[in-house]
């Protein structure tokens, strides 16, 4: 594989790294890092190992530190960078930088600057779980990491209860069974769930069923790895058709066909194309 040597435009530019596997990284990220004036990580020691993994020389640029914890300080020298017309290249340890990631102060900080800020899209934990769980992903919201603390954790699902929109979670391995425990006993035992483990590596684990059903496959083992939760849609239940022909006759009396079979999706927490296709029907035959 032959990389593309072209000298990049000043900018920041936020590279996917893969989630697990290493080949999962695309060609136009390996670009940008190997042509990239300065390379900012999360992780420098990771971000070395994907270099190195690839064939990506890093020469005698240098590999700066930005996470969550790294001062103003930091982000002005990249910014200052940026300014002088360097491009930076910008990865976090696994995934897209911003998702439940670092790198949005930094995103903001050279926006603010007037700066130019660019994507390379690829590997994401959040797209590769809604891929694999067989749960409607027409409108899904992601949450990320609950509150560690049990009060403050149950009171956020219970905010996320009834919402028509299938929800996505990063949990770690330490608070995995204590998170199952708060969406059985909120959500409750028959909720849809889909508990996705180490996605795209040797061991990558997805089970799926009811709420109660899945926890009970976790109780007796010790979680290891990273975990991403895909939790069905509030309202799924099973709905009539006459209910909804019912509530689809009602809206269309204000709306247009398509924005009557969106109002009613969302309400009934029903996938949009199925009412669409119930309104289209009741349209033909007025």
């Amino acid at each position: 594989m032959k990389l593309e040597s072209k000298p990049l435009s000043a900018g920041l530019y936020f590279v996917a790294t893969p989630i697990g596997t290493a080949r999962d990284i695309t060609l136009r990220g390996l670009d940008i890092l190997a042509n990239a004036d300065l390379i900012a990580a999360e992780d420098t020691r990771t971000a070395r190992k994907l270099m190195e993994i690839h064939g990506v020389a890093l020469g005698q640029r240098q590999v700066v530190a930005y996470h969550d914890h790294s001062g103003d300080n930091i982000a002005k020298r990249l910014v200052d960078q940026i300014a002088a017309g360097k491009s930076v290249a910008y990865v976090s340890e696994a995934g897209t930088p911003l998702v439940a990631d670092p790198g949005y102060e930094l995103g903001r900080a050279v926006i603010a600057a007037g700066l130019d800020v660019r994507a390379a899209p690829g590997a994401s934990a959040l797209l590769a779980a809604l891929a694999v769980a067989g749960l409607p992903t027409d409108r899904f919201l992601f949450v990320g990491f609950l509150p560690s603390g049990k009060t403050q954790r149950d009171t956020e699902i219970a905010s996320l209860r009834d919402l028509p929109f299938t929800m996505v979670f990063y949990e770690s391995p330490k608070r995995i069974h204590e998170m199952l425990d708060s969406l059985c006993e909120i959500l409750g035992p028959e909720r849809e769930i889909a508990v996705c483990r180490e996605l795209t590596k040797k061991f990558e684990d997805v089970r799926r069923g009811t709420i109660a059903q899945v926890r009970e496959t976790f109780a007796d083992q010790t979680a290891r790895g990273e975990f991403v939760v895909i939790v069905g849609r509030g309202g799924a239940v099973t709905v009539e058709e006459n209910d909804v022909e019912a509530a689809l006759r009602e809206a269309m009396k204000t709306m247009r066909v398509k924005d009557a079979a969106t109002a009613v999706a969302g309400a009934l927490g029903l996938q949009r194309r199925q009412v669409y296709q119930i309104a289209l029907a009741m349209e033909k035959d007025t």
